[in-house]
């Protein structure tokens, strides 16, 4: 008997794919590869090292370079790195306040940026961080023109859309953390109400992260369920009820789970390291995996093409960066939350002095 080697023999249609996600806008091809992979860190704090130790341990890397403006830290949490060498894959570690460090990097991750102080408006922080990325972000760009930019600094949507403007890069390949971790969050509760992996989980937070984020209960699913679906079909209306009522119960612990975590350790790093390098396996090794990232929001989901916003959707993404939109079906709530949240930044970003 022959052997069938594509669906499309089977008669499935070939342009399917096309049906499931939406193109990317001015994309660019991706850059050409090479056998060494080189990842850069800005920010030799909590969250940067917390990162740095997680791509390594994960072997994601054959060279990491860490930058931070803080000579003396920079060179200690170099060599404590290097002193495990013995423990890790070979890796090459490199440090140093000079951007030039990071020359031809696949990947370069921004990690620094200012914190708020108490008094100042969110306006007034994001004037300070726009002055910290104009130092930062353009000498990523000299020194890597064809590298992948991932910002992890909050508030991460606006940053990311400064890091954009700054770098001059084509958008599909300026990203943000978004509600990557946002969605892990919101899975490992689900996870632990519904007694089942966290893996089996697919539920996605989008939209602004932090307090605004969207929690799109339209998709949630569990070992291909449709949990909501499912409910609705119960013959107990008052099962659906209690259960909708638990589940934005989980949304609300979601959003206020970091603060958790701050409160009761003064930061959050590990779940964000992970984060962090799950994206940078996804990006680097072009596994073409949907991930909840910030990327540049116009034309989707009815947020208006001149609404050069950066907002978290379920994207797939590649060594190129973002490659593709998921066309999930979103209910009118979901729809018009996004596009408030996408028109609240929108009037932010037009006070910003770029």
């Amino acid at each position: 008997m022959e052997k069938v080697s594509s669906l499309s023999e089977l008669g499935l249609a070939t342009d399917i794919h096309r049906s499931l996600f939406r193109p990317i806008h001015q994309a660019a091809p991706p850059s050409p590869t090479k056998r060494r992979t080189k990842i850069s860190v800005v920010g030799a704090g909590n969250v940067g090292m917390a990162i740095a130790q997680t791509i390594l341990t994960q072997d994601l890397a054959d060279e990491l370079a860490l930058v931070d403006a803080k000579p003396d830290l920079l060179r200690g949490e170099m060599l404590d790195l290097q002193h495990a060498a013995a423990f890790l894959p070979r890796t090459r570690i490199l440090a140093s306040t000079d951007y030039a460090v990071t020359a031809d990097s696949d990947l370069c991750i921004v990690t620094a940026g200012a914190r708020q102080v108490p008094g100042e408006t969110r306006l007034d922080l994001l004037h300070r961080n726009v002055a910290l990325f104009k130092l930062i972000v353009p000498p990523l760009a000299r020194h890597s023109p064809a590298a992948l930019l991932l910002v992890v600094s909050n508030p991460v949507d606006v940053l990311t859309y400064i890091t954009w403007k700054l770098s001059g890069f084509p958008p599909n390949r300026v990203i943000g953390s978004g509600t990557n971790l946002d969605s892990s969050r919101f899975r490992f509760l689900l996870a632990d109400h519904l007694e089942v992996n966290a893996q089996d989980v697919q539920a996605y937070m989008v939209g602004e992260h932090g307090d605004s984020s969207v929690a799109l209960w339209s998709s949630i699913s569990v070992g291909g369920v449709p949990v909501l679906d499912q409910l609705a079909s119960d013959d107990n209306n008052a099962a659906v009820v209690m259960e909708q009522e638990v589940l934005e119960r989980i949304r609300k612990a979601v959003v206020d789970s970091a603060y958790e975590v701050i409160r009761l350790k003064g930061y959050t790093s590990w779940a964000i390291g992970y984060s962090v390098a799950s994206l940078a396996r996804s990006l680097l090794r072009d596994q073409h995996r949907i991930h909840p990232v910030s990327l540049l929001a116009a034309g989707f989901y009815g947020i208006p093409r001149d609404r050069q916003v950066f907002l978290s959707l379920p994207a797939q993404i590649g060594r190129s960066g973002v490659l593709t939109v998921a066309n999930l079906h979103l209910t009118d709530e979901e729809a018009a939350c996004l596009q408030r949240s996408a028109e609240t930044l929108w009037e932010l970003q037009q006070k910003l002095e770029l």
